[in-house]
């Protein structure tokens, strides 16, 4: 009885669909088509409808999608929000908008008008836009399963205040970031309480804080991203559960500039990215249970900075190339464990040849403590009197804590 009723239902939904389908529409709208403007076709248009919008300038103020249609742009058509309203808002589950140009939003501090906001919706496809000088670039509140694709997000800001996040995501679930290009924005892409949702393949560059900002953001994925020259780096605050797999890190320079920031973060997994020529390239602080394995820290002021605040970490794997100081920290407690990692500072041997150094490598330089409490010390590098403390040191360690150490470094860097 039971397998009748389930195959009754699955007739009933096919029926249900196949009946949606035969009632949708295609609705044109541009120069010569039935409709010269998106409003009035909106207005037209029912659920599970299909509207192109072909190239034109259309200035409507704000465009309000509350239907379950597809919206598809041909040959990418303008629409601009006149520097007044929000342009594109979408209020419905099952939205594709994809093929626009987006352009002038509003500059709102109190509503964050943006370029396309998604507005506590499931299942929205937002893809192949190009979103130019809009206040927010694409934001989604309370969404869920939704996917931003392939999209160009360009905005001009100068100062922080002045300007809103690329793409924003804010108390949703179950995202999907992939592919797209952010510039110019305060943040690149900003989670906050967002969760099982995965950021892959983006570019965030020349942003004015960060590439990447997420909080209480627990259960996510950043792989395969590029950061370059964002104005602070990327952080990851108050969070658990995340994997940061085959990102790039590079040119995040100044005085509170990360590769990445980590802060109060647990059971993560830093595996295969690189950071490169940045101020500070990972920053730990109470970060605990976190594996940092097989990445490349090559040209950084600072490869490794992490705080006595941290325990259990393990590091282990790592290329530690052309760095200024290689770790620094900022207590003599040591709870965290250091493994197998290539270090070029090591000057130890290998009489039996297994590849690993005989003698433990401690990567914690005097030089590096005294700049840690005294920044102004850093004037002496490259001074005579530095490398005589240095060498000093390492023949009698007195500061430097003697746990703090790789007792198996190798010889030869990690092909990564």
């Amino acid at each position: 009885m039971a397998f009748i009723v389930h195959k009754i239902s699955l007739i009933f939904l096919l029926l249900v669909t196949m009946t949606q389908e035969a009632m949708s529409r295609i609705i044109h709208v541009g120069p010569g088509k039935a409709f010269k403007n998106i409003r009035p076709a909106l207005l037209e248009a029912k659920d599970y409808d299909t509207v192109y919008v072909y190239h034109s300038f259309y200035k409507e103020g704000n465009i309000v999608i509350n239907k379950k249609i597809v919206m598809i742009g041909v040959d990418l058509p303008v629409i601009d929000g006149d520097k007044k309203h929000e342009v594109v808002s979408i209020k419905s589950d099952d939205v594709v908008f994809k093929g626009f140009q987006v352009q002038n939003s509003g500059f709102a501090t109190l509503n964050d008008p943006g370029g396309i906001k998604v507005y506590d919706a499931t299942g929205v496809v937002i893809e192949n836009n190009v979103l130019e000088n809009n206040f927010f670039g694409i934001y989604i509140q309370f969404g869920k399963n939704c996917t931003i694709r392939n999209n160009r997000v360009k905005a001009y800001g100068v100062e922080e205040q002045q300007i809103g996040n690329g793409i924003h995501c804010w108390k949703s679930d179950s995202l999907q970031i992939i592919g797209n290009d952010v510039q110019g924005h305060r943040d690149g892409i900003y989670f906050e309480f967002v969760t099982h949702s995965i950021v892959w393949c983006n570019i965030s560059k020349y942003n004015i804080r960060y590439g990447l900002h997420f909080m209480f953001s627990n259960d996510d994925a950043y792989i395969n991203n590029f950061f370059d020259a964002n104005g602070s780096g990327v952080a990851v605050m108050f969070t658990k559960n995340v994997i940061m797999y085959g990102n790039t890190f590079k040119n995040s320079t100044g005085d509170a500039s990360y590769g990445i920031l980590l802060k109060e973060i647990s059971d993560a997994e830093i595996r295969g990215n690189r950071f490169i020529n940045n101020t500070s390239a990972l920053f730990l602080e109470g970060a605990n249970r976190m594996l940092v394995h097989k990445n490349v820290f090559n040209g950084n002021g600072w490869g490794l900075k992490i705080q006595a605040n941290c325990m259990d970490n393990v590091i282990t794997e790592n290329n530690f190339t052309g760095n200024t100081f290689d770790v620094s920290t900022n207590g003599s407690l040591v709870l965290n464990t250091f493994n197998n990692n290539y270090w070029d500072k090591y000057e130890g041997y290998d009489l039996d040849k297994n590849g690993i150094g005989d003698i433990p490598f401690h990567p914690l330089s005097l030089y590096s403590v005294i700049i840690e409490n005294n920044p102004i010390a850093m004037l002496l590098y490259r001074s005579f009197m530095v490398t005589l403390l240095e060498r000093t040191e390492k023949l009698i360690p007195s500061i430097t804590p003697e746990n703090f150490r790789d007792d198996r470094p190798v010889l030869k860097p990690y092909n990564l």
